[in-house]
């Protein structure tokens, strides 16, 4: 297996609103693009080493939708959806992003741009999340996302890692 770069994603916080994240993986663009966007890869990396993912579902068009859906470790089902507003395949996307268990029922969603940039077989990718609000971006921080975060890309860099091998 190619050597990978564990736990390497930086989070940074621009602005009072914003959430950036930047991993390089150690695969090509192409790959780490189909592992970010179909439903059997997605399955398999999203829900980090914290539980399994139930349900991927990707309707990968401008104004298509997306919901993923995973039992954590604990018991508990945690729930995210959202819609595709750009795609740019394999360069990047642009999608909303609400988590469904936010207490008020009814959570604002989050607007993320990724970014995929290739070099030397290597790709960037730049996560770059937009909230509506300091407070839900906080939020976001305080709910341990960055950890689960790193294990996930982990297990994206390996999936992507894999495809290019057996090519």
């Amino acid at each position: 297996m190619a050597t990978t770069t564990k736990g390497s994603a930086v989070l940074t916080l621009p602005t009072d609103t914003e959430i950036l994240v930047t991993r390089e993986f150690n695969a090509p663009r192409h790959h780490v693009w189909k592992v970010l966007t179909e439903p059997d890869l997605i399955k398999r990396w999203w829900a980090g080493r914290r539980g399994t993912v139930t349900h991927a579902s990707v309707d990968l068009r401008v104004g298509g939708t997306w919901r993923y859906v995973m039992t954590a470790d604990g018991g508990f089902e945690v729930g995210f959806h959202g819609e595709f507003r750009e795609i740019d395949a394999p360069a990047g996307m642009v999608q909303t992003e609400v988590y469904e268990g936010a207490p008020d029922g009814d959570s604002e969603p989050t607007l993320n741009h990724y970014t995929l940039t290739e070099r030397d077989g290597r790709t960037t990718l730049t996560v770059r999340t937009v909230a509506p609000s300091k407070e839900l971006r906080d939020t976001i921080i305080a709910s341990g996302m960055e950890g689960g975060m790193q294990e996930g890309y982990d297990l994206l860099e390996e999936l992507a890692a894999d495809l290019t091998a057996s090519e």
